[in-house]
């Protein structure tokens, strides 16, 4: 591990100030990916910037049709919450299939989101649920949030601080889940707002990615069968020791329509 510095803000202002103080700074929330990459020499920023004792960065918030879940808020505590689990069943299911226990006792909301990585759940649910990334500037929609292969639309000196969901009609979120890791080799949330439907696909690409096409169709129809001629493009997908592209993109397709028949109820 290479040296740095280490900071514990006191609030959002005195994080963004020691943010906007070195280029080489990096925000520390859970520390589930940021701390095992400095383990392996991977990253070496200058400065690391605590946020664990920022208080006001923790909680969810139901306002009728609104979530409100601020950025240091826990994957335990998502998957717990009593209100959630009423009100938007998707996302604390979610939530309670990140990882193991350990991981959903220190990991948070607005740390999953900000790394980005491919294979992480909570992109899903921001893209799938009509999401809004809210930082110390500006709100950002989900769907312009996540660039590609661990980038976001967040600048330098930009800090999450809360993710608001909108409350579906109806939600399932589903997914091919890595025996070792917990992460999703393909994840899948499907949501109907009325007549409109999202379906977003996690785990397959470079990103998050909606799956147009079929949204379309079960705009239409929604049914399974609906979908059973559409595919996933597999030019959309990765390849890497675990599986094709190619395989990818149909697991995509199959957790789609079972997400669908869950929905249904079937």
């Amino acid at each position: 591990m290479h040296n740095f510095e280490y900071h514990l803000a006191i609030d959002v202002k005195d994080a963004v100030e020691q943010l906007r103080s070195d280029d080489e700074a990096k925000i520390i929330s859970g520390g589930m990916t940021l701390l095992p990459t400095l383990k392996n020499r991977l990253s070496a920023p200058s400065k690391l910037i605590d946020l664990a004792a920022v208080r006001d960065l923790r909680g969810i918030v139901i306002n009728g049709s609104d979530v409100t879940i601020k950025a240091m808020t826990c994957h335990a505590d998502v998957a717990a919450h009593d209100g959630l689990r009423h009100s938007l069943p998707a996302l604390s299911q979610l939530a309670g299939g990140i990882g193991d226990p350990a991981v959903r006792h220190r990991g948070t909301i607005g740390g999953s989101v900000a790394n980005a990585d491919p294979a992480a759940d909570y992109p899903a649910a921001v893209v799938g649920l009509d999401g809004v990334v809210e930082t110390n500037k500006r709100r950002i929609a989900g769907d312009d949030f996540f660039v590609s292969l661990f980038e976001t639309a967040l600048e330098q000196d930009e800090i999450i601080t809360a993710v608001h969901f909108k409350v579906p009609d109806v939600a399932h979120y589903l997914k091919f889940r890595h025996p070792a890791s917990g992460y999703a080799v393909v994840g899948v949330m499907v949501a109907r707002y009325g007549a409109k439907v999202r379906v977003a696909i996690t785990g397959a690409g470079p990103h998050v990615f909606r799956a147009t096409e079929m949204e379309k169709a079960l705009e239409a129809d929604f049914s399974v069968k609906a979908i059973a001629d559409l595919r996933i493009d597999d030019t959309q997908c990765l390849g890497d020791i675990h599986c094709s592209a190619a395989y990818r993109a149909h697991l995509a397709h199959v957790y789609v329509g079972r997400a669908v028949s869950h929905i249904l109820g079937a």
